[in-house]
């Protein structure tokens, strides 16, 4: 099922200015969000949908340390998604979900009521989630019911005491039977964004094990492991190898945007699933583990 409903409720995007002190507010929402033309900002600022430290902004002011912007962004009609989940596991102080492809986890790239955590929390009201899956990422999702198992999950998270094993397709026909990616996953140039998360020496450690699972025409099916959390990390050490996964429109070989017209972190068009998690139940020490059987494109030929 896909959920088309009508316009949202809005929302009030709010920042603390630091870096962007000096400069004119008009010129540094411009530099900064570049998804939107200096000509679209101005605009805002005329329907008054900006605020500096609560007042309307024309623009023009310049920009000072610990001031507070808002751009009250109006209702908007946000794009088709999937509106269903399936449960796989209930108790007082958890849940865990599996996410359908094109859905995202949480309110993002333009989507604000259609996600994960807007529909799981019309049955589930106290509903957290512990962490996120890419909008085209398939597979388990773990959300928190209490505070108390928030904190604990968080920490094991931190720690790495948490296993998560996924499956996704690449391109190329991988030569080794196991790959230990070791790639820092950091801020790299976008033409679109300014920036988004890719292979740089200059990024935080990363850490992931990628085996072989089956090999077809021109392509690897991989089992992954990610020890670290880092945004898009799979697909940018997969990328880094030189497997980025079949059909992404954003990293090519080397864990870089493509050269060319790179696609958008939240564009589709890949096979990334989220197959396995393994954790210690923050109430009764029991270690769970928790599988979402791989969509057709990601199950091997044995099955």
């Amino acid at each position: 099922m896909t959920s088309n409903s009508g316009l949202n409720d809005g929302y009030v995007y709010r920042e603390q200015i630091e870096a962007g002190a000096g400069r004119t507010a008009l010129a540094y929402l411009t530099d900064t969000y570049r998804h939107s033309s200096e000509a679209e900002w101005r605009a805002r600022f005329l329907r008054g949908e900006v605020q500096l430290d609560g007042v309307t902004a024309t623009g023009e002011e310049v920009l000072r340390a610990r001031q507070v912007l808002c751009w009250h962004r109006p209702p908007w009609q946000e794009g088709e998604t999937p509106d269903s989940f399936e449960l796989v596991h209930e108790d007082e102080t958890l849940l865990a979900v599996i996410k359908p492809s094109g859905l995202p986890t949480i309110p993002s790239g333009g989507f604000l009521k259609n996600t994960l955590l807007s529909f799981v929390r019309k049955r589930w009201p106290e509903a957290s989630a512990l962490h996120r899956l890419g909008r085209a990422t398939s597979g388990l999702v773990l959300f928190s019911r209490t505070r108390e198992a928030a904190a604990r999950l968080s920490r094991d998270w931190r720690e790495g005491s948490v296993e998560k094993r996924y499956r996704a397709l690449s391109e190329g026909l991988a030569t080794q039977e196991h790959y230990e990616i070791r790639a820092p996953i950091g801020l790299v140039p976008h033409p679109l964004l300014g920036s988004v998360h890719g292979a740089t020496p200059q990024g935080k450690a990363s850490s992931s094990s990628a085996r072989v699972l089956e090999r077809r025409a021109g392509q690897t099916l991989f089992e992954v492991h990610i020890h670290t959390g880092r945004p898009e990390q799979i697909r940018i050490h997969l990328a880094f190898i030189g497997h980025p996964l079949a059909g992404d429109p954003l990293f090519a070989a080397g864990g870089l945007p493509r050269e060319h017209s790179p696609g958008l972190p939240g564009d589709g068009g890949y096979l990334l699933h989220a197959e396995t998690l393994a954790f210690t139940h923050p109430l009764t020490g029991e270690r769970l583990r928790l599988h979402a059987p791989p969509p057709p494109g990601l199950r091997t030929t044995e099955g």
